[in-house]
C-alpha cells in the first residue's frame, strides 16, 4: 500500500498512548506529573514508535474523580500547568511528528461548576435546562447505576430548588442536557478552541450516557454525534473522535453513523477485548476467533481501536457470570482484585503472574489484531498496579522511569508499588539497556506494525488451524498479505494453515529470522513454541518481503 495514502487517514494505523499527565512526569518537583514534566519525555515517547498521545483530562478539577469531574473546559488544572506549558508542549509533539487528542467529558460536569451552580440556584435560571431536572425522577432501574459501590441511585435531590437532577454516573457529577441546542453549541466551542491549540481530536468518553439521557427536545440522538464530526471536519479535516461505545456489537454500527461513517471516526472494540481475556483464561483462541468472525465491518474511512488495558476497570460486563467468573480465577482471584462485581483493577503483567513469554504473547496479539492499537502508559515496561488505592485508581500509579522512581523528587501524587513491580524491578532506564526486555519487544512490534499496513487497513479472515489454542488469522490489502499466528497454551505446537492464493509464495517472519513455504496445494506447517506468535510477510521468491505490499500495486 501506498504510505502516501495511508498517511491521509492517519488513525487507521496509528499507535495510540493514552496517558494522565498528573502521573506521568513531575516537572517542577511538587509530586504531581505536569506538562512540563511530560514535555522532557516527548523524545522517549517518539522512540517508542507511538503515533498519537491520549491525554486523560487534564482541566481544573475539585478531583473527585480523578479530573473527569470538570469545573472548567477551556482551562488547565493549575497543579498541572498553564495554558502556555500546554502550547509548548503541543508544539514539541507536533515537531516529533506526533499527533495528540484528549478526553472530551461533555457528558456531565462538576456540581461545582459555574453553569451547574447557575443551573440550580432557580427553577428560573437562564441555565436551568443546561441539566436535566424532574420533579418526580423516573424509576431507578439497577443496571443503570456504573457505580454500585457508591451510588444507588441516578437521581440525586437538590433542596435548594426542590427537584431532581439526573446524574449517570457520581452524584456530584451531574449530566448536561444535550437535548438543548446551547449545550450543544457550547460543547461544539469546547472542542473548537482545543483544535485551535493544536488537538487533532478526542476520545469521547461514555458515548451512549451522552446521546441517551436526553430530553424529547432531541429527536435523533444520534444527529448530535453526527454535528460533532461534521462540525470538527470543517475547521480541521484529519480530526477524528475515538469513541467509548461498549454495547453489543448489533447495537455498535449506529454509532459509526451505520454505513456513511460520518458519526465517531473510530470505537473501541470492548466486545473483542472481552473475548480475548476469555481465550487466554482458557488457553483456547475459540472466544476471540468468534469475536472476530462476528464483528461489524466498518464504514469506509472509520476504523476498530484495539486494547487489551485501559485507564478504567478491565470491565467483562458483555460477557456471561460464568465467563467473568473463568476470568476472575484466572487473572483475579481476590476479592480485592475484583470491582463492581463486572471487572478487574489489574494491570496485564501482574495478571499474567509476570511470565515474559506470556505478556509479550499477549502484546503481539494487541498488536496485530485488525484495527488500531491503544495502550496504557506503563505497559510498554509492564507496571503492576497499586491494590492498596480505592477502585479504578489501582492502575492510575505514577510512571516508574528509574530505580529509585524518577517520577518526581518530592513525595508523589500517589503511592508507588512495592513488591516484584516495584521501580527497582521495573523501570525504563533498565529496560532500555536490555535487548530482550519488554520494553524493546513493544519497540518491535510497533516498528512491525507500522510496516504492515495490511493488518490495520485490509481485509482479515480468521484461519482455521486444527488447534483450539492457535489463532490465526490472514490481513489482505491492495494483493498484499500478512498473516499472524498465536498460541494461547503452554505447550509447543504444530498447526497446518491453508493460504488460498499464496500458493508457492514465502512466507518472511518478521519477528525473528526464518520463512517458511507455501505449498503448491497452499498449505503450510507453522511451528509454534509455548505462547509462540509469529508474524509473516507472504511474497513471491522473487521480491524481497519489504516491498511486497508495494509490488502488489
Amino acid at each position: 500500500m501506498r504510505l502516501t495514502y495511508t498517511s491521509d487517514v492517519w488513525y487507521k494505523n496509528a499507535v495510540v498512548y493514552c496517558l494522565d499527565v498528573e502521573t506521568f512526569k513531575d516537572g517542577n518537583g511538587d509530586g504531581v506529573g505536569d506538562f512540563r514534566g511530560l514535555t522532557q519525555q516527548i523524545d522517549y515517547l517518539a522512540g517508542l514508535g507511538v503515533t498519537c498521545l491520549w491525554l486523560m483530562p487534564f482541566f481544573p478539577t475539585p478531583n473527585r474523580d480523578d479530573g473527569y469531574d470538570i469545573t472548567d473546559f477551556y482551562n488547565i488544572d493549575p497543579r498541572l500547568g498553564t495554558l502556555g506549558d500546554f502550547v509548548e508542549f503541543m508544539r514539541t509533539a507536533n515537531d516529533r511528528g506526533l499527533r495528540v487528542i484528549a478526553d472530551l467529558v461533555v457528558n456531565h460536569t462538576s456540581d461545582q461548576h459555574p453553569w451547574f451552580v447557575e443551573s440550580r440556584s432557580s427553577r428560573d435560571s437562564p441555565m436551568r435546562d443546561w441539566y436535566v431536572w424532574s420533579d418526580t425522577p423516573e424509576p431507578d432501574d439497577p443496571s443503570q447505576i456504573v457505580f454500585p459501590d457508591k451510588e444507588n441511585s441516578i437521581w440525586q435531590y437538590d433542596e435548594k430548588s426542590e427537584q431532581y437532577y439526573l446524574h449517570s454516573f457520581y452524584r456530584h457529577q451531574p449530566d448536561l442536557n444535550v437535548g438543548n441546542p446551547e449545550v450543544r453549541d457550547e460543547i461544539a466551542r469546547i472542542l473548537g478552541f482545543w483544535m485551535e491549540l493544536g488537538l487533532s481530536g478526542f476520545r469521547v468518553d461514555a458515548v451512549p450516557f451522552l446521546i441517551e439521557n436526553v430530553n424529547p427536545q432531541l429527536a435523533n440522538p444520534h444527529e448530535f454525534l453526527a454535528d460533532l464530526r461534521a462540525f470538527m471536519t470543517r475547521r480541521k479535516g484529519g480530526s477524528i473522535l475515538l469513541g467509548e461505545v461498549n454495547v453489543p456489537y448489533k447495537d455498535l454500527p449506529a454509532y459509526f453513523g451505520e454505513g456513511l461513517g460520518d458519526q465517531l471516526t473510530m470505537c473501541f472494540d470492548f466486545i473483542g477485548m472481552q473475548n480475548a481475556w476469555l481465550s487466554m483464561a482458557r488457553s483456547d483462541a475459540t472466544p476471540l476467533a468468534r469475536a472476530l468472525r462476528e464483528r461489524p465491518k466498518p464504514p469506509k474511512d472509520c476504523q476498530w481501536a484495539m486494547f487489551l488495558r485501559n485507564h478504567d476497570e478491565l470491565t467483562l460486563d458483555k460477557l456471561t457470570e460464568e465467563e467473568r467468573q473463568e476470568i476472575f480465577e484466572a487473572f483475579g482471584p481476590r476479592k480485592d482484585m475484583q470491582i463492581y462485581g463486572r471487572g478487574l483493577r489489574r494491570r496485564l503483567p501482574t495478571m499474567l503472574g509476570g511470565d515474559l513469554r506470556r505478556i509479550k504473547m499477549a502484546y503481539s496479539l494487541l498488536f496485530s489484531l485488525p484495527g488500531t492499537p491503544v495502550i496504557f502508559y506503563g505497559e510498554e515496561i509492564g507496571m503492576g498496579e497499586n491494590l492498596d488505592e480505592e477502585g479504578r485508581m489501582a492502575v492510575r500509579i505514577p510512571m516508574q522511569w528509574s530505580a529509585d522512581g524518577g517520577f518526581t523528587q518530592a513525595e508523589p501524587v500517589r503511592e508507588i508499588p512495592e513488591g516484584s513491580f516495584a521501580p527497582d524491578r521495573v523501570n525504563v532506564a533498565d529496560q532500555k539497556r536490555d535487548v530482550n526486555s519488554l520494553l524493546r519487544w513493544f519497540q518491535l512490534l510497533i516498528e512491525r506494525y507500522r510496516e504492515c499496513p495490511e493488518l490495520a487497513w485490509g481485509s482479515h479472515t480468521v484461519l482455521e488451524t486444527g488447534r483450539p489454542s492457535v489463532l490465526a488469522h490472514r490481513c489482505d490489502a491492495d494483493g498484499a498479505t500478512v498473516v499472524v499466528t498465536h498460541n494461547l497454551c503452554d505447550t509447543a505446537v504444530d498447526v497446518e494453515l491453508t493460504l488460498e492464493g499464496l500458493e508457492g509464495n514465502l512466507l518472511t517472519d518478521l519477528l525473528m529470522d526464518g520463512t517458511l513455504e507455501v505449498s503448491a496445494d497452499g498449505s503450510v506447517r507453522v511451528p509454534l513454541d509455548p505462547h509462540g506468535c509469529r508474524w509473516f510477510r507472504a511474497s513471491r521468491p522473487e521480491i524481497p518481503p519489504e516491498d511486497a505490499s508495494v509490488k502488489a500495486l
